[in-house]
């Protein structure tokens, strides 16, 4: 039994106590049916990186795809879904495969500093590399100014870093949650974005918290998560990683996954239409 089935399962246990209804505006369902929406306010987890690497069992998640994604956005720091490699965002873009001014862009922005410009990334590996004790380790890609000209606000938009006795830890928030496709997709990126820095940094992957403002779920997908969180759970896989390469040396040829048992189950999943921003 992985410790992220049991963190999700009690996730979803509180929702239904917690949780409430509202109409989401900005959505439809492809039959015109308007998208009612499960809300549950101020969720915490923590995540041992130590212990094992915190992907669901509970249901496959294609851990390369969500690779490539964590990729293109902090190392590529692309805003244009031709560097992506899949086809994940097509939705979110413009004709030009164009997302606007979000995530990756506001990643690859060069602000100044005493010792000079740095985009976010960077400045995050030079504080890594000479100020271990910095409490100012942090990325930002929820930008105001620029909203107008995103195609989506940025969802998991910030990136706190700390070291201690020789490990990373990080703290992800994030505004919105669709739990049943994206939770555990998020929680993999960043428990591997995490652990790309520990390593070419030289520190050991630590503990990684996921602070989520507001967790949902669509109205027609509920059935089909508690349906899910009553099957089988199994072991945590053996997540393996190249070490001491530079940050932006890793792609996903530097990751491995053994032993990954999970339930096959044909999932219903159905997804809104957004109408309106």
């Amino acid at each position: 039994m992985s410790l992220a089935d049991q963190i999700y399962i009690n996730n979803y246990n509180m929702m239904l106590k917690n949780g409430y209804w509202t109409v989401d505006d900005s959505l439809q369902w492809p039959d015109g049916e308007k998208v009612n929406v499960w809300n549950a306010f101020g969720i915490v987890n923590r995540y041992d990186l130590q212990k094992e690497f915190p992907i669901l069992t509970l249901r496959k998640i294609n851990l390369f795809k969500a690779i490539d994604e964590i990729l293109w956005i902090w190392q590529k720091k692309s805003n244009n879904i031709a560097d992506l490699g899949n086809h994940t965002w097509d939705r979110m873009a413009d004709e030009n495969g164009n997302i606007g001014k979000a995530y990756g862009y506001q990643l690859g922005v060069k602000h100044k500093y005493p010792e000079g410009e740095f985009d976010q990334v960077d400045r995050l590996l030079y504080e890594l590399k000479h100020n271990p004790s910095s409490r100012r380790m942090y990325a930002n890609m929820y930008n105001h100014s620029d909203l107008y000209e995103s195609q989506i606000y940025p969802c998991a938009y910030s990136l706190t870093l700390g070291v201690e006795h020789g490990k990373l830890n990080g703290i992800l928030n994030q505004r919105s949650q669709e739990m049943l496709v994206s939770n555990s997709w998020n929680v993999c990126q960043y428990a591997v974005l995490l652990t790309m820095f520990a390593y070419s940094c030289g520190y050991e992957p630590g503990e990684l918290l996921h602070v989520i403002s507001t967790a949902i779920v669509y109205d027609r997908n509920l059935p089909v998560l508690k349906e899910m969180v009553g099957l089988r759970q199994f072991d945590a896989p053996v997540f393996k990683v190249k070490k001491d390469i530079d940050f932006y040396e890793y792609d996903r040829d530097s990751f491995l996954l053994e032993n990954y048992r999970f339930n096959n189950a044909d999932f219903k999943i159905e997804r809104p239409i957004r109408i309106a921003m």
